[in-house]
């Protein structure tokens, strides 16, 4: 293989050009925006995340600037009570093999983008939006090799896949923001990512280093706005979030309140269909498998799938053949983690008897205990 297209620039695009060049294979980068900014605000790196990042040489950026929690804690939203927690940062190192990250995304995005810039054999166009083989090949002056879709939900790319999944509405909502940690209320630590958790609903927060902040996001129910991303919060959706908060400790309903200009997000995933034509496209990331957030792993699969793609199909082997093991392995992990999501769901948004004897339980789990059932998780090494 000697040249690879990628149609879309963020992590998993960015991610996916690196490791194709690490490989020695060309790539050329099409983004349809003019320029890339930041969208979103914090995310969780776990060590199968860092651990890639790692193996592309980035971790010595990153580590100045991501900020490594003491701890993972699991809150009653109702009480602030504690029910359980992990020592992230001594099991990352010493478990784990890489640390766990928080980072705020434009900072990830940012230092993509320095790398991307400095490798040779990595051309990114921007304002470039050839979102189809035929448009794709014309502007290149031919077919590559090798096409990946990494352009997201909404992916116009996906079109081209037989058979592809299709968006489809969570029944969930988020709300983000970011609030300065001068000015955050004293139950969020900031050595700590916590999950709060309550009837149908959860919030996370944790610490980011690089922006002095903690970052926000509180999770319930909502109806299905259609085809949409990230918006302003409006009087309507700040209401909502009163509204589904409203039995919570006082002291959590005060920050939403006062929230800094929330985002709203409705969360949507793709459903199961094909990932590869069999040929020469493929699709990765969310545009492939987007899923909801109830694991903290979607950027992390966005970056397996890049890393182990370009270990597959830059070997010496037919690249259907490649593209079929890629779908094949990768279809398995994936179904797993977001197995782990849906129960992470269950057991953070449990009501009345199942939530009284969800929380005995966590708090008579030892810490060992919890971490065993990550270590396929996190522990896990991408072959590339």
């Amino acid at each position: 293989m000697k040249t690879v297209a990628i149609v879309g620039a963020g992590i998993a695009g960015l991610v996916s050009a690196l490791a194709f060049a690490r490989k020695g294979v060309s790539c050329v980068v099409v983004e349809k925006a003019s320029r890339l900014q930041e969208v979103g605000a914090g995310l969780q790196l776990s060590p199968n995340a860092t651990y890639i990042l790692g193996q592309l040489g980035l971790e010595e950026k990153l580590r100045p600037v991501w900020r490594e929690p003491d701890n993972i804690c699991l809150v009653s939203g109702s009480t602030l009570a504690p029910l359980t927690s992990i020592s992230a940062k001594q099991l990352a190192a010493s478990r784990w093999g890489s640390p766990y990250a928080a980072i705020h995304r434009a900072t990830l995005q940012k230092t993509l983008l320095e790398a991307v810039g400095n490798e040779p054999l990595v051309d990114l166009r921007l304002s470039a939006g050839y979102d189809t083989p035929d448009a794709l090949a014309s502007a290149l002056g031919g077919a590559p090799d090798l096409t990946i879709g990494a352009d997201g939900v909404w992916s116009r790319f996906r079109a081209s896949i037989p058979s592809a999944g299709k968006p489809e509405f969570s029944g969930m909502v988020a709300w983000r923001f970011i609030i300065p940690e001068k000015d955050a209320p004293s139950f969020l630590n900031p050595r700590n990512v916590t999950a709060f958790v309550g009837p149908r609903a959860h919030i996370v927060a944790y610490p980011l280093r690089d922006a002095g902040a903690f970052n926000v996001v509180a999770l319930s129910s909502g109806a299905n706005p259609g085809e949409t991303w990230a918006a302003d919060c409006n009087p309507t959706h700040r209401n909502e979030m009163t509204t589904q908060f409203a039995g919570w400790h006082r002291d959590i309903r005060t920050l939403l309140s006062y929230a800094p200009k929330p985002t709203w997000w409705p969360l949507f995933g793709v459903s199961e269909g094909r990932w590869t034509d069999g040929r020469d496209k493929v699709l990765i990331g969310d545009a492939a498998h987007a899923m909801t957030p109830f694991a903290a792993q979607g950027a992390a699969m966005a970056i397996e799938d890049a890393f182990e793609l370009a270990g597959v199909a830059s070997a010496n082997v037919d690249l259907a053949d490649a593209l079929a093991f890629f779908e094949r392995s990768r279809r398995a992990r994936i179904a797993r983690v977001r197995s782990r999501g849906a129960f992470n769901k269950f057991a953070y948004h449990a009501r009345g008897p199942v939530r009284v004897a969800r929380d005995v339980v966590l708090r008579l789990r030892k810490p060992d205990s919890v971490a065993a059932d990550l270590d396929w998780l996190y522990g896990y090494r991408a072959p590339g």
